[in-house]
């Protein structure tokens, strides 16, 4: 068994014991490939996975929402240091801040806007569905008075704090401006033009397995007021696409478009996290791994893990999936991890 061969295994394994349905993708120089295990769900009928089967994302999400800010800037319709209350609605405000400088795109971005991991208010709206839907109920309207509600407590650019609520209102800006509700946004200006045909922020995707958390059945996630957070979701096949593109640098008829320049962009290493030798490009992570760099981001929802990375210089890429909610020690994530840096030493 070759070393990816069993960084491989690895993920599989570490799904267990609940996930029903685990897709790897992954790319290694010229191998391109994307394996499946076992079914959709736990009854004996469900059908098998494929590389079309459909997991949700969680906060990979947000590696989406920073393609279409890059997208949208290389078109010339915004820049990044615009700050982000001039594309919400008149009517969507912050409560007033101890700094002067204002949040921006960028901020947002690289998860240093001052604001809080989650609007004020959403906890207590959550609480009864904490364990399987906690953001349904949480919309437009909620999150405008959410604004209305939050307070920065620092400087923007000045401290890096992961933040949900930044990413989702990020998303909900670029949609003010690109004019079209976040989903459809993202399918016009990304997952068209890529090909990513089962890429979508449609709950009810036909084709998608069923979420599991400690082996119970959950309903399709559903997050309407900050789809740019945690909305996406996609089979293995698509996700392939979507690393491989990164890897191209917009080449294969992309590189003098916009989404090409995005593609490029959205891997440049912006700061330097606190007591780290890692960094943070818009939005993904980046990290040295010997000569290589690698890019890369986890998410999940109350019933999927997922982890995507890529690195150029090793022309390679993993994505892995699984049907059942992260676990705490982030086993299934870790291992992702290591089939990429596995990945990107192969020749």
């Amino acid at each position: 068994m070759s070393g990816l061969d069993a960084a491989v295994t690895a993920v599989v394994r570490a799904a267990r014991p609940y996930a029903t349905a685990v897709t790897v993708a992954l790319a290694a120089g010229a191998r391109a490939e994307v394996r499946c295990f076992g079914r959709v769900g736990r009854e004996r009928t469900a059908p098998t996975c494929t590389p079309d089967t459909v997991f949700e994302l969680g906060s990979v999400s947000k590696t989406f929402t920073a393609l279409l800010l890059a997208e949208l800037a290389a078109r010339g319709e915004l820049a990044p240091d615009d700050p982000v209350e001039e594309l919400l609605p008149l009517n969507w405000r912050l409560a007033e801040a101890r700094s002067a400088e204002p949040i921006r795109l960028m901020h947002l971005a690289t998860h240093t806007s001052g604001l809080p991991r989650l609007p004020p208010g959403l906890l207590a709206k959550a609480a009864p569905a904490w364990f399987s839907n906690p953001y349904e109920a949480y919309g437009d309207e909620q999150l405008r008075e959410a604004l209305t509600r939050t307070s920065v407590h620092d400087r923007p650019g000045s401290r890096y704090w992961y933040s949900n609520f930044g990413v989702g209102l990020l998303g909900r800006a670029l949609a003010e401006r690109g004019g079209l509700p976040y989903g459809e946004l993202l399918t016009e200006r990304v997952c068209g033009p890529l090909g990513l045909h089962d890429t979508t922020c449609a709950p009810d995707q036909p084709g998608r397995a069923t979420g599991y958390r400690h082996g119970r059945a959950l309903p399709p996630w559903r997050i309407p007021g900050l789809p740019g957070a945690g909305a996406v979701r996609a089979s293995g096949a698509d996700l392939l696409r979507y690393l491989r593109a990164h890897l191209d640098g917009g080449a294969g008829g992309l590189g003098e478009t916009g989404l090409g320049a995005a593609l490029r962009d959205v891997q440049r290493p912006r700061l330097r996290l606190p007591r780290s030798t890692d960094r943070i490009a818009l939005v993904w992570m980046h990290r040295r791994s010997g000569d290589r760099d690698l890019y890369f981001h986890s998410g999940g929802t109350r019933g999927f893990t997922a982890f995507v990375g890529f690195s150029p210089d090793g022309s390679a890429a993993v994505a892995a999936v699984a049907n059942t909610a992260p676990a705490l020690d982030g086993r299934f994530v870790q291992a992702g991890y290591e089939a990429l840096r596995v990945a990107s030493r192969s020749e």
